[in-house]
């Protein structure tokens, strides 16, 4: 494939001998976790990002040519891509093959199958599980889609509670038995006060201490003891051998109309960076994703 810039003409592709694949990347994924990686922790479950180098997240691309017999020009796939018009993939056993399907677009291969906008995701599956199911959202106007568009059975907006401990005993008077953890902080701290015997607590993410430089204290921390509440962190990558069942699973309640998808999409390449600092201001309603370009 070439590329023109100016008066000068760029053949793009992927080198003899390397086993990879040249892609031209379509969507990207705009996701909290990558704040995270702006920083030197190495105690995560992910590298930091390498200074001079490309920020790196989860997207789907289109093969522009290829040195892996496993993938072939003009295949879409889904996997960790570089934020640029196109990238050299050299780690290409972490990609994915998408199947292109009409009913579902391309887009969606970064949120709704794939990661992010897990607490809209994670909700409905809770409640096609038979869970009594209640979100809470930074604005009045997501409030109003956890509960009108999404299907949960409550929702109340966090900012306007002076103290959430009580906001989840109104909504749980009997207490909680499943907490699902995306921002950690005062919310966790609440939803331990709250929890019943035996309850249990999913971790995924801590948006909310993306930025502390402070240690984080919980007063209901004793509560894990006294109602031997189990606490374990959520990482997706530790399922990927029954991702085909999940994407199975999930396609098939979408296109029942069972599950429904909201997508927050940003155009431009440009558009990225004010796409991610707008995640830890509420800026987005449902799953942020970057679209660099068309088919």
């Amino acid at each position: 494939m070439e590329l023109k810039l100016g008066n000068h003409r760029i053949t793009l592709e992927a080198p003899k001998g390397s086993n990879g694949v040249l892609v031209k990347n379509l969507y990207l994924s705009c996701d909290p976790y990558m704040r995270g990686r702006m920083l030197d922790f190495h105690a995560s479950y992910i590298p930091p990002f390498t200074l001079g180098s490309a920020i790196e997240g989860f997207g789907v691309s289109k093969v522009v040519d290829s040195d892996d017999p496993n993938f072939k020009k003009g295949e879409f796939v889904a996997g960790l891509t570089n934020w640029e018009e196109y990238t050299l993939i050299l780690n290409t056993g972490q990609l994915r093959k998408i199947q292109q399907d009409d009913a579902i677009p391309l887009s969606y291969h970064v949120g709704l199958l794939a990661s992010g906008a897990v607490g809209q995701l994670v909700g409905q599956l809770a409640k096609l599980h038979g869970c009594y199911v209640v979100g809470s959202a930074g604005t009045s106007q997501k409030v109003e889609l956890l509960k009108n568009k999404l299907g949960f059975d409550e929702a109340f907006n966090y900012k306007e509670e002076s103290d959430l401990e009580a906001a989840l005993a109104r909504y749980f008077p009997k207490g909680i038995d499943i907490y699902f953890d995306n921002v950690g902080g005062p919310m966790l701290d609440a939803a331990l006060g709250n929890m019943r015997v035996h309850g249990r607590v999913a971790i995924c993410g801590m948006v909310s201490q993306n930025s502390r430089t402070d240690t984080q204290s919980f007063k209901n921390i004793f509560g894990v003891i006294s109602k031997r509440i189990t606490i374990k962190g959520f990482l997706q990558s530790d399922f990927l051998q029954i991702y085909p069942r999940f994407l199975e699973d999930v396609t098939s309640y979408y296109k029942q109309g069972k599950i429904v998808y909201i997508e927050n999409m940003n155009d431009g390449l440009e558009s990225g960076p004010a796409a991610l600092v707008g995640l830890f201001s509420g800026k987005n309603v449902g799953k942020q994703v970057i679209r660099v370009a068309s088919k």
